[in-house]
């Protein structure tokens, strides 16, 4: 268990599963996560199977106050050249805009940089998502590039925005 401010991530545990498949049937939680589709609870005890054995990634349930709100974790991770990729979303939406996915972040990063020996922390954002990508600048992100039109959702192409922070620029936030 890692404990932020307000939030604790934990191990995903199989009674967590069952509050993915509600999330990724929403549409507003669908609008700026990797998924593009709803997921079935089948489909998500698969991924879960899966990726408890890839030691490429590492995921957490965000819980607060006792309660699963939603999940993060590192995706890609490389260890001879100390980098991965680090994703995180709150999928109760009543919790949104309360800090606590920046609080899951700021946990998340903290864990990269001091237990998992990472160098470098990147992300991938929807350009049009100015909420995230406010929250992830707050917590020391820097843009490293925009790749145009490289995403194809709602009928659509998006923009894709590619962040990273550095372990000597990680100062955690107070």
């Amino acid at each position: 268990m890692l404990q932020g401010k307000r939030v604790k991530l934990v191990p995903i545990e199989k009674e967590h599963l069952s509050n993915y498949v509600p999330w990724f049937a929403d549409q507003d939680v669908l609008a700026y996560f990797g998924l593009y589709l709803p997921i079935n609870l089948a489909q998500e005890e698969a991924w879960w199977e899966a990726q408890n054995k890839d030691s490429d990634r590492i995921n957490f349930a965000v819980e607060f106050e006792g309660r699963h709100i939603g999940g993060c974790g590192f995706a890609n991770l490389d260890r001879k050249n100390q980098n991965g990729e680090v994703g995180i979303f709150i999928g109760e939406k009543s919790m949104w805009n309360q800090g606590l996915g920046q609080d899951t972040l700021i946990t998340l990063v903290d864990y990269g940089f001091q237990y998992l020996n990472l160098h470098r922390i990147y992300l991938r954002v929807f350009a049009e998502n100015e909420r995230a990508v406010r929250a992830y600048e707050k917590v020391g992100f820097k843009h490293e590039g925009r790749f145009r039109e490289s995403e194809w959702r709602h009928g659509r192409w998006h923009d894709m925005l590619y962040m990273s922070i550095l372990r000597h620029e990680w100062q955690r936030p107070e």
